[in-house]
C-alpha cells in the first residue's frame, strides 16, 4: 500500500480531483441540456431527436451548438417552471393551511350569493356558521 502512496504524488491527487470534478460537471451538463431539451415546447418530436442525436455522437460540438442556440431560452424556461412551481407550492400550502379567503371575505361572498338567490336561507346560516367557526 505505502508503495501505490509513494508513486501517487499530492500532484497527481490534484490532477486526478479536477479531471473527477470536470467529468461530473459534463455528466451534470448533458442530463440538464436533455432534460431541457425535452422540456422544450418550442421543438418537435423530430427536433428533440436530432438534438440528442447530436449530443450523443457528437457532444462537445453539440452541447456549444445547443447553449448558443437555446441558451437564453432555455434559463427563460427554467425561471418560468421555477416560479409556477413556486406559485402552485403556495396555493397549495394556502389551502392546506384553510387561509385561501379571510372570514370576512367568505362571509362577504356568502352575502353575495344569498342576496342573489343562489344559497336559500338555510344553506347561508349554515355557510355563514362554518365560515365564523373557521
Amino acid at each position: 500500500m505505502s508503495v501505490i502512496a509513494a508513486e501517487f504524488g499530492s500532484g497527481q491527487v490534484l490532477w486526478s480531483l479536477l479531471w473527477f470534478s470536470l467529468f461530473v460537471l459534463w455528466f451534470w451538463l448533458v442530463i440538464t441540456i436533455f432534460v431541457d431539451i425535452m422540456h422544450n415546447p418550442d421543438l418537435s418530436g423530430w427536433g428533440k431527436g436530432l438534438w440528442a442525436v447530436g449530443i450523443i455522437i457528437i457532444p462537445f460540438l453539440g452541447i456549444i451548438l445547443y447553449l448558443i442556440v437555446n441558451g437564453g431560452k432555455s434559463a427563460e424556461r427554467a425561471a418560468d417552471e421555477a416560479r409556477s412551481y413556486d406559485e402552485a407550492t403556495q396555493a397549495y400550502i394556502r389551502q392546506t393551511a384553510g387561509t385561501a379567503d379571510s372570514p370576512s371575505e367568505e362571509l362577504t361572498k356568502l352575502a353575495d350569493l344569498h342576496s342573489a338567490g343562489t344559497l336559500s336561507d338555510s344553506e347561508y346560516e349554515a355557510a355563514k356558521a362554518k365560515a365564523v367557526q373557521g
